[in-house]
């Protein structure tokens, strides 16, 4: 047992010291143990196997699919376009809206994806992203109180309960303590807590989607030469390649997009294809061209085209260039580009890139004819695939990339097929695993495995998903957990806590239990601090004969308030850069929400879990 805490005390150290990754030094923590002899070898790996770890790792590739599928953006942009102009309301729907999300995926995913949304929507008001990111990672954390699988300490406590024989907590029985908090917790934010969210200044303004794409449409005069042309059944471009028409070299006419009729769910559906110079024209297809008057009409003519319109496109640009796979970027020709002194069909730029040059800038005008021969310092405007306008950046030698396209790639956000089929299987895990019809880790394992059969992430960026440093922590540290239970360490600091504070009444022993737990989770991971306090939080109900539930929902909901520091969990860290925050921004404005959480504890969960 002494062995036990002197271990424990170094990994507590380690942890708070920070020097080492908090992933390697739970693997320490694990490796001591075991030469020590405190642990076999079974019980050292026996972390490796347990339902907890594969529930948390499959639940990040659950919260990638809807990542991949853009089916969390889409709902926050929609949001978002609710809040007006106005900062109070916009706060009220980051924070009810990040905490749904964080109930259901992983909250650090989703401040990574609400972030930039959040950033450009506090700018269009005229606020400060520092007044909105600091609320909304309070709002994750708290939102993992909202469900068993919002937060890795909910499932800890559960499974640790399912251990002792105990019945583990229902899929929404944290959502009992977990809303009202997150209320009370609103409340504040939106009230008294406005009044001192700082107002820093350090991250740059986003532009807006609509008026940089309007920006470039009219610097390389777009506007008045987009037509909508659609190809028949006896249209000469039917069942052949762009390339094998030569649609655009001898007609002057450039295809942007394609957008083809689908079946989908009974449904006809526009796809959006990002033409390529093999991209075979089939009949039905809607052609988005570039071109002067003159040459549509030629290349209508030829190829037996039907226009939408004779007028040309004027509105709803950014629609038509932009969607979830393709996007524009200005790109200028570089010095010693291979590319100067050749024109484009010279130098094979669309197929060596997979972009279309969309058009020409030099010397301030657009260049009409696009067989002239490109010259350094020449501005070219793309298109193509996100994947491809990022690819570019790369080419130093040839290009220098203008503005930053990724900014834009993060406003464009479609819903697809896959979206659907990506919340379907969100929605049949909560319910499997709310019925009770499958174990909780199964559910989860059969949703991440649905996501990736059915397309909606690849199996790389799958496995690439998943938060190996949390996965880690957890599987090393549950050994640690079992070590304070066969040692007697448990029993030996539940006693203590029993003859100390226990002697005062079970509210007391209540609220040192959520100190201790929210203590330990301002400077440690909050899930090492639920595998840490749940065994001697148990062993004190036992020596105490006090029901374990509302202790343990006391150590869930400490492990959640995690406000006062910015290394307290991986969300507070994610904003810490982009809202310019110091540390005291943290303890000002985190140090109430603790008191409120712990006061609504102290008073809701004794009623709701009786002692």
């Amino acid at each position: 047992m002494k062995i036990t805490f002197v271990i424990l005390a170094a990994t507590i150290a380690l942890f708070v010291i920070n020097r080492l990754r908090p992933d390697l030094v739970a693997l320490l923590s694990l490796i001591s143990l075991y030469i020590a002899g405190v642990v076999d070898l079974k019980q050292a790996f026996s972390g490796f196997s347990d339902s907890v770890v594969v529930m948390v790792a499959g639940l990040f590739v659950v919260s990638e699919g809807l990542t991949a599928t853009r089916v969390t953006a889409w709902m926050g942009q929609r949001l978002f376009t609710l809040a007006g102009r106005s900062e109070l309301r916009l706060m009220v729907l980051v924070i009810g809206f990040t905490a749904f999300l964080s109930a259901f995926i992983s909250n650090t995913g989703t401040t990574a994806i609400l972030m930039p949304v959040v950033i450009a929507a506090a700018w269009r008001i005229g606020s400060y992203p520092s007044r909105l990111l600091l609320p909304m990672a309070f709002a994750a954390n708290l939102g993992g109180m909202l469900t068993l699988i919002g937060t890795p300490p909910n499932i800890v406590v559960t499974d640790y309960l399912a251990g002792a024989g105990l019945e583990p907590f229902g899929f929404f029985e944290f959502t009992v303590i977990g809303l009202p908090v997150l209320m009370l917790v609103t409340l504040f934010i939106t009230t008294i807590g406005r009044r001192v969210l700082p107002a820093h200044t350090s991250v740059a303004r986003i532009p807006d989607l609509d008026s940089s794409v309007s920006d470039l449409a009219g610097s390389y005069s777009l506007k008045g030469y987009l037509y909508r042309l659609r190809v028949g059944s006896d249209s000469l471009l039917s069942g052949k390649s762009l390339k094998e028409t030569r649609f655009g070299g001898d007609y002057g006419v450039n295809v942007l997009s394609i957008e083809r009729p689908v079946r989908s769910f009974g449904r006809t559906l526009m796809r959006k294809i990002v033409p390529e110079p093999r991209t075979v024209i089939e009949a039905g297809d809607w052609l988005v061209a570039n071109g002067n008057g003159t040459d549509i009409d030629r290349a209508v003519s030829h190829f037996r085209l039907e226009m939408d319109s004779q007028n040309p496109i004027n509105e709803n640009i950014p629609a038509l260039l932009l969607n979830s796979e393709a996007g524009l970027a200005e790109i200028i020709i570089a010095p010693r580009s291979e590319y100067a002194g050749q024109t484009l069909e010279e130098s094979r730029f669309s197929e060596k890139n997979k972009l279309q040059v969309v058009s020409i800038r030099r010397n301030g005008r657009v260049l009409p004819d696009r067989k002239s021969r490109i010259r350094f310092g020449d501005s070219l405007l793309v298109r193509g695939t996100w994947a491809a306008v990022e690819k570019i950046r790369s080419e130093e030698r040839n290009f220098v990339v203008v503005g930053n396209p990724e900014i834009m790639a993060r406003q464009v956000v479609e819903l697809t097929p896959k979206s659907v089929v990506a919340v379907v299987m969100l929605a049949a895990m909560v319910a499997a695993m709310a019925s009770g019809v499958l174990p909780p880790a199964v559910a989860v394992l059969c949703a991440a495995a649905g996501m990736v059969l059915t397309g909606c992430v690849p199996m790389d960026r799958a496995y690439g998903s998943i938060g190996w440093q949390t996965v880690m922590i957890l599987a090393a540290l549950l050994p640690m957990g079992s070590a304070l239970q066969t040692t007697g360490g448990a029993l030996f600091i539940a006693d203590g806590l029993v003859k100390s504070i226990g002697a005062l009444g079970n509210l007391p022993l209540l609220a040192c239990i959520y100190l201790l737990t929210a203590g330990l989770s301002q400077v440690i991971s909050n899930t090492a601090t639920a595998v840490l306090m749940s065994p001697i939080v148990l062993q004190s109900c036992a020596s105490l004969g006090v029901s374990p539930y509302p202790f343990m929902m006391m150590v869930a909901l400490g492990a959640s308030s995690a406000f006062l520091t910015p290394i307290s969990t991986p969300v507070n860290t994610l904003v810490f850069g982009p809202g310019g925050y110091s540390f005291g921004d943290y303890a000002k404005n985190g140090f109430p929400l603790l008191v409120i959480a712990m006061a609504a504890g102290l008073v809701l969960i004794p009623w709701i879990w009786p002692f």
